[in-house]
């Protein structure tokens, strides 16, 4: 079973996995995603300001709860 992107994204986020993250920014083929994880991974990791960051990381955790919405869930076949 293939674990979709935005899960992977919200997992790798909370859990503070950034080189995951930033391979999934890579690899995905959600523009817009790749765009989030990127702004938010150079926030963290070049920015002073600690409210850049949060927003950042938020902008990337609303982008992801948004998609999860819309994005067809996986279906087994049992």
């Amino acid at each position: 079973m293939d674990i979709p992107d935005y899960d992977k994204a919200l997992y790798y986020t909370l859990w503070g996995y950034w080189d995951d993250l930033l391979v999934l920014m890579v690899r995905t083929n959600d523009d817009m995603l790749s765009k989030k994880i990127q702004l938010f991974l150079h926030a963290f990791h070049y920015s002073l300001d600690e409210r850049k960051i949060m927003e950042s990381h938020d902008n990337l955790l609303y982008y992801l709860d948004h998609a999860m919405k819309y994005d067809p869930s996986t279906v087994l076949k049992l």
